[in-house]
């Protein structure tokens, strides 16, 4: 599992990428990944294009992002994800919540 996370140009999007199995195991790795940035982003973005397996505590962790980047007024897009992933997403309702591509 590894996260890593970088501002793009002019500091207004922040994407977090996810490789392999986005478990209970990374959630340090994801909180830091947008914690740590110095300035707050007004989007995020997380790719899930090498993301293997989500669980429940996954979808917590999305939603505890949702929270820091402002909840209701949050700019979050979910992108890359392979059909197991999305369907989980999907079954989840949080397409209400995010942008999935």
């Amino acid at each position: 599992m590894a996260i890593t996370s970088n501002v793009g140009a002019g500091g207004e999007k922040l994407t977090i990428r996810i490789q392999g199995r986005f478990d209970f195991s990374a959630h340090q790795e994801f909180r830091n990944a947008y914690e740590a940035v110095d300035k707050s982003p007004s989007a995020y973005c997380v790719d899930m294009n090498e993301t293997t397996y989500l669980d429940s505590s996954a979808l917590g962790m999305l939603l505890l992002l949702r929270d820091h980047a402002g909840g209701d007024t949050s700019n979050i897009e979910i992108v890359n994800c392979s059909p197991d992933v999305k369907k989980i997403l999907t079954i989840s309702n949080f397409e209400q919540l995010f942008i999935i591509q």
